[in-house]
């Protein structure tokens, strides 16, 4: 991990040392790294640099090939790395070659090939993001474009048997069969290897299926088996020498370059970043010792994938990218909507293959083509029959317009026919015609009244009625369709209302089920899921609409429904006396006489039995169930014993599956009845001065006084039970909260002597807001008691263990403002003056 550490650091120092504009002793130019010496750096200028490196954020594989683009040689960048380990501490690791050696193959530091460094979106100026926007558009441009870009060329592969031979490459020469043996060897200057045993053997300016033969002729001489067989020689190419290609033109990155001797126009164009959106993309030279010996055209390669011109480069190769001479744009309805790039003499045809050719919405019958004659804009029609004669100009717009969402020769059918949907409207088609062709009307279907949409010459619409059964039967006179006529046949279930049942009350899916004919009661209930456990045989009820003639309608005792009770069997057998139901009906099924569902009270705190209880009975009192309880225990504080009882609605809520609908809304007009009660009281009681901060918490306790409940069980005090009470009797209470507007809120000790005003001086006393007159306690009971007056005087409540007081707070009163002083004192005036004259 140490050691990846340092490597990282030193790839990082290497790139910041490309970048840095960081002056040190040598006077470093940055942009030419050819004459830096690494020796020649202090200690302190390293670390110095080092220091600052951590920020920069390129890969390693870049990092190096920067450093050799700007000329820092291998034994420089193999310097600074010892340097920079000595510095980290020794490390025992294999120098870092950019050209590290496998044998049989290239391979580099990492599989990255020459990566194109187009920066992050955030660090591109406007101009350039508007470059990088126009090369998006243009037909072949999106290869050098991104970061990430669709084509990469990868320089790891295997070397070609074409590739020539050179001073620096080396060669690795393996032998086996009889004799084993492996040399690498490097060429030299003068184009030589020397094969130990074997002698110099001629490799440079050769290709390595030559020198391969010439290696082979030669060691035959030494190793005599080589005839036979028995020992055979293999040669490849091991490391291989870099080369220096200049890069000039229409590019985003114009300059000289350093690759491998293996790199190809595509690797070189890669590195430079790629024609700009002024260069061409189909006029790319190499040029060689002064003479174009290649000119590559990037769409023969994007059309059919032919690399004729992407020939491999050598040392001081020139690649030059042109302007491009004609470029014409494609839009609207083909399926590469770009510029695109043309030579002389190429049609439209050739443009269209470019552009992928048209989408399936595309119209082809006709173009729109705008063209500037060099004075103005000419707006042209171009044919489908002209698209191999008509030459592209630079400059063209091309447009391809959608085909029209119309139909030329369609009719339209609806509604009770056995295959409605569009027909073809042939020469002649009539009504009854298309009406077998959707294999005749329904079963279902009107006969006595059809309907033709048709849109009119003036595109307006008018409709045509017809005899469905007549047309069929060739008494009425059959109608010839126009384009786009809409045919409708009208269904006798579209005119009538569905006819349904309805079923409430004791069974197992109560809800709306479809009538039919001959449907009775018991039918409809076996629908329903048959009777809950609650449900009765006898007196079910079904109500049916009634049909009022025009002299009973207004009479005050019209009949609104027609009621009827049957009996039925319970196990749902009918008999040729069945009810039969007629559509509409509404059914309901009520419960046994008798039946109850089991409702349950809980009990809690200081009793001997806490828990649930059942009550048995209807009339059973609170008495009864601390009696089932078993009574207080010794630390019970009777008079803070509560009754806490769910509102009407939170017992709907709960219950809505256990009740029946009656019971439901009973007990929902009950709550209503209930809820407007409380709305008046409060509008009576509520003085307007009063707070509006009123505790929004709802109290669903009962003020209850157990104490005389078990003095004196039965009476009025002792409460009816109801399911779901809450029953509680707490421990000694020793305490009383006071909240509301005190100076300070507090929870204090009980005291037997104490009075209301000894607690609200032990929370401070009251606040400048406060409304002492609607001071109100709440007992540990549940129920409260307010202040009152008497006379002058606030007749506060009494206190008991488990109380709180709360102390609502005033409203602010408005002060009045100069105009309302003005206006109030206007008033006063015009009221005196009328009482003087009224006296006068």
């Amino acid at each position: 991990m140490q050691f990846k550490s340092r490597i990282r650091c030193f790839l990082v120092f290497l790139g910041f040392l490309c970048f840095s504009t960081v002056i040190l002793a040598q006077n470093i130019n940055t942009q030419d790294l050819s004459t830096l010496r690494v020796d020649d750096m202090t200690d302190s200028q390293i670390r110095e640099l080092m220091s600052q490196a951590q920020s920069a954020g390129l890969s390693e594989s870049q990092m190096i090939q920067m450093a050799q683009q700007r000329g820092m040689s291998q034994s420089e960048i193999d310097k600074l790395r010892q340097r920079v380990e000595m510095l980290g501490g020794q490390s025992q690791t294999k120098p870092l070659d950019t050209n590290a050696q496998q044998t049989g193959a290239r391979s580099y530091e990492n599989a990255d090939s020459i990566r194109f460094l187009n920066g992050n979106l955030s660090d591109k100026t406007p101009e350039q993001l508007r470059e990088d926007s126009l090369r998006a558009r243009i037909y072949g441009a999106s290869l050098f474009l991104n970061v990430n870009p669709v084509f990469e060329p990868n320089l790891n592969i295997a070397t070609p048997q074409s590739y020539v031979i050179g001073a620096g490459d080396e060669l690795q020469v393996d032998i086996y069969g009889n004799s084993e043996a492996s040399h690498t060897l490097k060429v030299s200057p003068d184009g030589n290897i020397n094969i130990p045993y074997v002698g110099v053997v001629q490799v440079g300016g050769a290709t390595i299926q030559q020198a391969t033969s010439r290696i082979k002729a030669k060691m035959a001489q030494v190793y005599s088996a080589m005839s036979s067989g028995a020992t055979k020689v293999n040669i490849s190419l091991g490391n291989i020498r870099s080369i220096k290609v200049i890069i000039t033109g229409e590019v985003v990155k114009p300059g000289t370059y350093t690759l491998p001797s293996v790199a190809s126009v595509f690797n070189a164009l890669y590195s430079a970043g790629g024609p700009t959106s002024n260069g061409s993309l189909r006029s790319i030279k190499v040029v060689r010792g002064g003479e174009l010996i290649a000119e590559l055209d990037l769409y023969d390669f994007l059309q059919t994938g032919n690399m004729i011109g992407n020939v491999n480069l050598h040392d001081q190769d020139v690649i030059q990218v042109s302007p491009y001479l004609s470029r014409v744009e494609m839009i609207g309805e083909v399926k590469r909507p770009l510029l695109f790039e043309t030579k002389p003499g190429e049609t439209f045809d050739q443009l269209l293959k470019y552009a992928g050719g048209f989408t399936e919405n595309a119209y082809t019958a006709r173009l729109s083509v705008i063209r500037n004659t060099g004075r103005e804009y000419r707006l042209e029609d171009l044919l489908e029959s002209q698209f191999a004669q008509f030459e592209t100009k630079s400059g063209d717009k091309y447009t391809v317009e959608k085909t029209l969402n119309r139909f030329a020769n369609r009719v339209i059918l609806e509604g009770a026919v056995f295959r409605p949907g569009s027909y073809e409207l042939s020469s002649g088609l009539t009504l009854s015609m298309l009406l077998k062709k959707a294999d005749g009307v329904k079963e279902d279907a009107y006969l006595k009244r059809g309907y033709i949409v048709r849109l009119k010459d003036d595109f307006q619409r008018e409709q045509l009625s017809f005899n469905v059964a007549e047309v069929l039967a060739g008494t009425q006179e059959d109608i010839v369709l126009k384009r786009e006529d809409m045919v409708f046949i009208p269904s006798l279930f579209d005119l009538r209302e569905e006819y349904m049942v309805e079923i409430n009350g004791e069974v197992r899916k109560p809800g709306r089920y479809l009538f039919s004919e001959g449907m009775t009661v018991q039918e409809l209930i076996l629908q329903a899921g048959g009777f809950t456990e609650a449900g009765s045989a006898e007196r079910i009820e079904i109500s049916r609409r009634v049909h009022n003639q025009d002299k009973d309608a207004i009479s005050t005792s019209a009949k609104t429904a027609e009621v009827f009770n049957v009996d039925v069997d319970r196990s749902l057998n009918t008999d040729d006396h069945a009810f039969e139901l007629a559509p509409f009906d509404l059914v309901n099924v009520r419960s046994s006489a008798g039946y109850e569902r089991q409702r349950t009270v809980r009990v809690e705190g200081e009793v001997l039995y806490p828990g649930e209880y059942t009550l048995s009975r209807k009339d059973e009192r609170v008495s009864d169930i601390i009696k089932r309880a078993g009574g207080l225990t010794a630390y019970a504080y009777i008079e803070g014993a509560s009754l806490k009882r769910k509102p009407l609605q939170d017992t709907i809520r709960d219950s809505t599956s256990k009740l029946d609908k009656e019971e439901r809304l009973a007990l929902e007009e009950l709550e209503a009845e209930r809820m407007s009660r409380l709305q008046n009281l409060q509008a009576a009681t509520i003085n307007p001065d009063a707070s509006s901060n009123l505790p929004a918490k709802q109290n669903y306790y009962v003020g209850i006084n157990l104490a005389e409940i078990i003095e004196d069980p039965g009476k009025d005090d002792d409460l009816l039970l109801e399911g779901g009470d809450v029953i509680r009797v707490p421990k000694q209470l020793q305490t009383v909260k006071i909240s509301g507007e005190v100076l300070s809120p507090v929870t204090a000790l009980y005291r037997k002597k104490h009075r209301f005003k000894d607690y609200i001086s032990q929370a401070g006393g009251f606040s400048q807001r406060a409304l002492k007159r609607r001071s109100f306690v709440v007992y540990a009971n549940g129920s409260a008691r307010s202040t009152t007056k008497v006379l002058f005087f606030n007749n506060y409540p009494r206190i008991k263990p488990g109380s709180e007081i709360f102390v609502p707070q005033r409203l602010p009163r408005e002060r009045l403002g100069a105009a309302q002083i003005v206006g109030l004192g206007t008033g006063l005036a015009s009221l005196a003056a009328i009482i003087v004259s009224l006296l006068r």
